[in-house]
C-alpha cells in the first residue's frame, strides 16, 4: 500500500496525510509467529514459484451486521421484535429501508484514502446488513487488504457506537415465518492465469474438481458457525455437499454466465462465512487449485 501511496504524492490528500497504517505480522520473542498469525503460512503458499506463476486474483465480497451497542439488536430492528419480510432492503434508499449508510460511507472514505483495493459498497437484503467489496488483488494482497479493511471498519463503528458482527448468522432464530435471509457470506471470486487465457475454462473445471475432493478439509477452514448458515435454504448450499453449477446461487461453486460463454474467467467459493480468516481461505483455494496434485 505504500508503493501505492507513493505514485500519488502529487495528490491533495497525499500532502495532507500525517500518519500510515501498518499491516504486521505478530511473532513472539524468538520470531516464530504467534498461533492467530495466519499470514506467515500463506505467505509461504503464495510465494511458491508456480502460484506466482499464476497470479491467482481473488475479489472478497466482506458481509456484516451492524447492531445497536446496548440491546446487540440489528440496526433498523424494532427492540425485541423483527421487520417487515425482505425484497426494499437489499440495495434499498431511503431512512425506513438502509440503517447505518453514514458508517458505510465513511468506511469506504477511510478505506479508499488508505490505499485499499476497495470496489464498491450495497446494502444487503435484512436491514442493519451490508456489504463491501475488494479487489481484484493479486494473492497475499487480497487478504492483507481485506483484513485492513475489517479494522477500519471496526474503527469507524466504534465512533459511532455501533457494534459490528461478522458472525454468518447475527440472529439465533429461523426467519422462514417473515421471509428473510441472514445468511452471512464472504464469497470469493477466483481465477488465475490459465483461467484468464484461451481455454480457461478448463483449468476452471480441473480447479472445481479438486476443489470437490477437498470440500470436507476446506469447509473446516471456512469460519466458525458455517454449519448454522449453510443449510440448503436460503440460496446456500448443504454443508455437507459439493455442487456448483452456472449462473445458480445455491451451490458451493458457482460459475458466471460470462464465464461459461467466453470459455475463461473466473468462479465464486460460495462456502466462506463471514467470520472466515482471509489468510487461511485464500491460500488454502491457492494451495488446492494450483499446487496438489490428486
Amino acid at each position: 500500500m505504500e508503493l501505492r501511496r507513493k505514485q500519488h504524492r502529487s495528490s491533495p490528500w497525499h500532502r495532507h496525510r500525517t500518519h500510515l497504517t501498518v499491516l504486521c505480522d505478530a511473532c513472539n520473542p524468538l520470531g516464530d509467529p504467534v498461533n492467530t498469525n495466519k499470514r506467515f503460512d500463506a505467505a509461504k503458499i503464495f510465494g511458491h514459484p508456480d502460484v506466482i506463476a499464476e497470479a491467482p486474483w481473488f475479489g472478497l465480497e466482506q458481509e456484516y451486521t451492524l447492531l445497536q451497542k446496548d440491546t446487540k439488536w440489528p440496526l433498523g430492528w424494532p427492540q425485541g421484535g423483527f421487520p417487515r419480510p425482505q425484497g426494499p432492503y437489499y440495495c434499498g434508499v431511503g431512512a425506513e429501508k438502509a440503517f447505518g449508510r453514514d458508517i458505510v460511507d465513511a468506511h469506504y472514505k477511510a478505506c479508499l484514502y488508505a490505499g485499499i483495493n476497495i470496489c464498491g459498497v450495497n446494502a444487503e437484503v435484512m436491514p442493519g446488513q451490508w456489504e463491501f467489496q475488494v479487489g481484484p488483488s493479486i494473492g497475499i494482497a487480497a487478504a492483507d487488504e481485506l483484513w485492513v479493511a475489517r479494522y477500519i471498519l471496526e474503527r469507524v463503528a466504534e465512533l459511532a457506537g455501533v457494534i459490528v458482527s461478522f458472525d454468518p448468522k447475527p440472529i439465533p432464530v429461523s426467519f422462514l415465518v417473515i421471509g428473510m435471509e441472514q445468511e452471512l457470506t464472504l464469497i470469493i471470486g477466483i481465477t488465475t492465469k490459465s483461467m484468464r487465457e484461451e481455454g480457461g475454462y478448463e483449468a476452471i473445471q480441473k480447479a472445481i474438481e479438486k476443489l470437490r475432493l477437498r470440500h470436507e478439509e476446506h469447509i473446516a477452514g471456512y469460519g466458525e458457525g458455517n454449519e448454522r448458515r449453510l443449510t440448503g435454504h436460503h440460496e446456500t448450499a448443504d454443508i455437507s455437499t459439493f455442487s456448483w453449477g452456472v449462473a445458480k446461487r445455491g451451490v458451493s461453486i458457482r460459475v458466471g454466465r460470462d464465464t461459461a460463454k467466453d470459455g475463461k474467467g473466473y468462479f465464486e467459493d460460495r462456502r466462506p462465512g463471514s467470520n472466515m480468516d482471509p489468510y487461511v481461505v485464500t491460500s488454502m483455494i491457492a494451495e488446492t487449485t494450483i499446487l496438489w496434485k490428486p
